[in-house]
């Protein structure tokens, strides 16, 4: 379980970012800051943990809590598909992370990042690996973008309705490949993906 130690551990405000969408064939990818301006308490800290860990019903009852306590500070970030497809998917979740930091309100003495590759952030920060099972403040973000991510991706479903995105997110399941085939490739589609790529070329080749 995660928890405040380090945090703590520097002093200052300190920010947790993380990042979801890495992983998914459409969609954006999205990142949180988030930053406690106090300790939290024990109701807020019980219900955070890494956000694939939780079950959809304390995910979202984590996100709420964080979203209404006047003590939390939020900050949300995003990378278009067309800044995936421009500068790549790891450069798109540092851009994501960035914007997320700067919608902050604050500047951090310190930023926590989950993963191992160091965005470029215009404070000091520390890379954590596995963060969100680590650190309250990494987890918070990981809970806050999740949800953010889910909820934009089941009204894209709304207009898009072959693909499952309101149950899939994006990711490649199998009801996501069949209305690939059956519908095709939508604009949110990250066409420099492997299997949308080659979805692309196989029909470029049959025309």
């Amino acid at each position: 379980m995660p928890d405040y130690a380090l945090e703590t551990a520097h002093g200052g405000l300190v920010v947790g970012i993380d990042e979801v969408g890495r992983g998914p064939l459409a969609g954006p990818v999205v990142a949180a800051a988030v930053a406690f301006r106090r300790v939290p308490s024990d109701a807020i800290s019980d219900l955070l943990d890494d956000s694939k860990k939780l079950s959809a019903k304390r995910r979202l009852a984590a996100y709420v809590a964080l979203m209404e306590e006047p003590d939390v500070l939020i900050g949300l970030g995003a990378a278009s598909v067309t800044e995936i497809e421009r500068i790549n998917i790891a450069q798109a979740c540092h851009l994501a992370m960035r914007r997320a930091l700067d919608r902050l309100g604050a500047r951090p003495d310190l930023a926590l990042v989950d993963g191992k590759h160091a965005p470029k952030l215009d404070c000091p920060l520390r890379m954590v690996i596995g963060g969100d099972g680590i650190s309250l403040s990494i987890a918070a973000a990981s809970i806050i973008a999740k949800v953010t991510r889910d909820r934009l991706m089941s009204r894209l479903a709304t207009r898009h309705d072959a693909y499952g995105w309101e149950r899939n997110a994006g990711y490649g399941t199998a009801a996501h490949m069949q209305g690939l085939k059956s519908r095709g490739v939508t604009p949110h589609h990250r066409r420099g993906f492997a299997p949308i790529r080659n979805m692309i070329e196989a029909e470029v080749h049959a025309a």
